[in-house]
């Protein structure tokens, strides 16, 4: 099988995924869900990513950051190529692998283009997440990733407005410990704050990094 046509079948697995089945998980037992949409595989804009339709809007929010301080998502990220994940830190795979990934594919961006980037992390755990135990965790990423926090209720509503299921605690066999399902999907808002692209479980930094310059050119 050629590589493009193994692309093309991570991309499908992806559509399908995103519409409306449950992502399966990558390993260590937790769960990951995807949104319900529908997509398509290729754009004329030459985008990798998966294409939602209709184009998502980028939500309008406001949680406090990891030092305790209100931070207005609109605001905050105004004109900026903005991406946006749920995840928590004690997450054994998704979270730690999305991340990972976009801090590579950042890297491969010159200087300039990176002061026009932002990435927030919002904890679907703010239990255990307190302030400084996510910072703590996104600073070995990159120290400009920010993280949010909020009340179960507070993340909820946002979780719905981007678009995604409201994550579900899953109790352990014994103990306090628990696992948190939530979606794996990594929603990224170009200038004009929309999504022109979404991705999935499976696309890789190169993917992040090539669409990147073609998101920043869709401005309001």
């Amino acid at each position: 099988m050629t590589r493009r046509r193994l692309a093309a079948v991570r991309r499908l697995t992806c559509v399908v995924a995103l519409c409306g089945l449950v992502a399966a998980s990558a390993g260590c037992g937790s769960a990951h869900r995807a949104a319900t949409t529908t997509t398509t595989l290729q754009t004329d804009d030459g985008l990798r990513g998966l294409v939602p339709q209709p184009l998502p809007f980028k939500p309008r929010f406001t949680l406090d950051d990891t030092s305790g301080r209100p931070y207005n998502f609109t605001a905050e990220t105004r004109g900026k190529l903005t991406y946006l994940y749920f995840g928590y830190t004690h997450c054994p795979d998704a979270c730690p692998a999305t991340m990972s990934d976009l801090t590579y594919a950042l890297r491969l961006q010159p200087r300039s283009r990176r002061r026009r980037i932002a990435v927030v992390f919002v904890t679907v755990d703010p239990t255990r997440d307190t302030g400084r135990v996510l910072r703590t965790w996104l600073d070995h990423y990159n120290t400009s990733f920010v993280g949010l926090r909020g009340t179960i209720a507070q993340i909820g509503v946002v979780e719905h407005d981007a678009g995604v299921p409201t994550a579900i605690k899953i109790s352990t066999k014994k103990g306090a410990s628990y696992q948190v399902e939530h979606s794996s999907l990594l929603f990224v808002y170009s200038p004009d704050d929309r999504a022109h692209v979404v991705y999935a479980l499976g696309f890789k930094p190169a993917d992040y990094a090539h669409d990147i310059p073609i998101l920043l050119r869709f401005n309001r």
